[in-house]
């Protein structure tokens, strides 16, 4: 009997995450960008702490418009930290500025930064097959790659593992267990072009 992805749990935020956005492949910079955010945001904390704040996120940070956010003064940044909506640590919140000047840098090199984020898998989602949950590595070559080369574009807090999971998040990998419903309508739907 296929069942959803172990980590879901029983949370209905998590729940609606996994069933509608979790490994769906993604090619909007707008979006991306977001979520390069809240996978920063994210170190250290658990992935619902995130989606709780997501909210009150998008509004403290102009929806994730990286051209408003690579903007931000020290005053701001100073009202971010004072935000009890999002996680008020100040490295991950100069991350957040320093990550958008540099994203505009990569889209004027690039043309998009989904151009250069999906280069690190050929442009096309790689499509795994686990089993168990403790089959999912926390890093593959392709997020230490993704990592290195976003570091010396001036990106911070985007480690392998950081990058593995925006990775997951964004569809560069498709690793719903293979049990899980939603492996087989990502993987169909993009073979078909549709939307999963």
């Amino acid at each position: 009997m296929e069942k959803r992805c172990d980590w879901a749990g029983t949370d209905p935020d998590y729940i609606r995450y996994h069933d509608t956005e979790w490994g769906v492949p993604l090619h909007d910079d707008g979006r991306l960008f977001e979520m390069l955010v809240l996978e920063g945001a994210q170190a250290g904390l658990s992935w619902l702490t995130i989606l709780k704040k997501r909210p009150a996120y998008r509004k403290a940070f102009d929806d994730f418009d990286p051209v408003r956010v690579a903007r931000y003064d020290a005053r701001k940044i100073d009202r971010l930290m004072a935000n009890p909506g999002i996680v008020r640590n100040r490295r991950k919140i100069d991350a957040a500025v320093t990550n958008a000047r540099a994203f505009l840098k990569v889209q004027d090199a690039f043309g998009s930064f989904d151009a250069y984020i999906w280069s690190f898998v050929n442009g096309r989602p790689v499509v795994n097959t686990w089993e168990t949950v403790r089959q999912i590595p926390a890093h593959t070559a392709a997020s230490v790659a993704m990592s290195a080369d976003l570091k010396k574009r001036g990106f911070s807090f985007v480690g392998p593992v950081t990058c593995y999971a925006f990775m997951q998040s964004t569809g560069m990998v498709n690793d719903h267990l293979v049990t899980c419903p939603r492996y087989e309508e990502i993987n169909n739907r993009q073979a078909t072009g549709k939307q999963p």
